[in-house]
């Protein structure tokens, strides 16, 4: 059976789940926006607002590491090469590796703020339902002239949708070759093969069964969606994302 992930709709009553989704949207902008600024002050606001986020969600800090493991094996090489490249204060030689203090600093401040940007991504997606972020999108998209917002609000919804189960496929077809001792083959591009081939295979045919059951059930654009209800703690969400980027431009 395909293993729940952080990167489903969780249902819960913590704080981010009563907050309108417009409102998270803009306060997602605002802290990623905040959280490419190179200032540890902002980076540590940003930091201890997401903690209690991710302390109030009850999602696990251990369960967020182990979804995001790839991610950060990709942050551990971009440390690497930054501590590798930059120049100034050397800490560590060996023959012509140089690591410098100056490197390592950079290296580890992009590093916590991808790591930041990716921690809010998360929290938005585990507690926003697609079809929240769907009336959303195509809220946003109205006024813009020439655009369709409801397809385009569709289309990201069904990505959304898409994007666990694309996990859980590739978890299962992941371990359907393990079984069968593919891993043990020392050719990186032969494992690879195997496992994006039939990867990519069952994504366009789950694709292909979505579409005709929307074609089956006469799917149209033309829906009764949610309306929204702004509360006091809407705008509460909206005034300390901006008062953060405020901080963030200033310190």
């Amino acid at each position: 059976m395909a293993e729940l992930t952080l990167f489903n709709y969780r249902h819960s009553n913590s704080v981010l789940h009563g907050i309108d989704v417009r409102f998270k949207i803009l306060g997602l902008l605002l802290l990623s926006l905040v959280s490419l600024n190179v200032r540890v002050f902002s980076l540590a606001l940003v930091n201890a607002l997401l903690v209690f986020l991710v302390i109030n969600c009850r999602l696990g800090f251990k369960a967020i590491l182990r979804e995001i493991r790839y991610f950060l094996f990709l942050m551990l090489i971009i440390l690497v090469a930054h501590a590798l490249s930059a120049k100034g204060t050397v800490v560590f030689r060996y023959y012509f590796l140089t690591v410098s203090m100056h490197g390592l600093y950079d290296g580890a401040l992009i590093c916590w703020r991808l790591f930041l940007v990716v921690l809010a991504g998360l929290l938005f997606v585990s507690t926003t339902k697609p079809s929240q972020i769907k009336v959303a999108v195509e809220w946003f998209l109205n006024p813009v002239p020439f655009v369709s917002g409801r397809r385009l609000a569709t289309m990201l919804s069904l990505v959304m949708r898409f994007i666990p189960v694309i996990l859980n496929q590739a978890r299962e077809t992941a371990e359907a070759q393990k079984a069968r001792c593919v891993e043990n083959r020392k050719n990186p591009i032969y494992r690879l093969k195997k496992i994006g081939l039939p990867l990519l295979r069952r994504t366009f045919e789950t694709a292909n069964e979505l579409t005709v059951a929307m074609q089956a059930r006469c799917y149209s654009e033309n829906r009764t969606d949610s309306e929204f209800t702004v509360r006091m703690r809407d705008w509460m969400v909206l005034i300390i994302s901006a008062g953060l980027f405020l901080l963030g431009r200033i310190y």
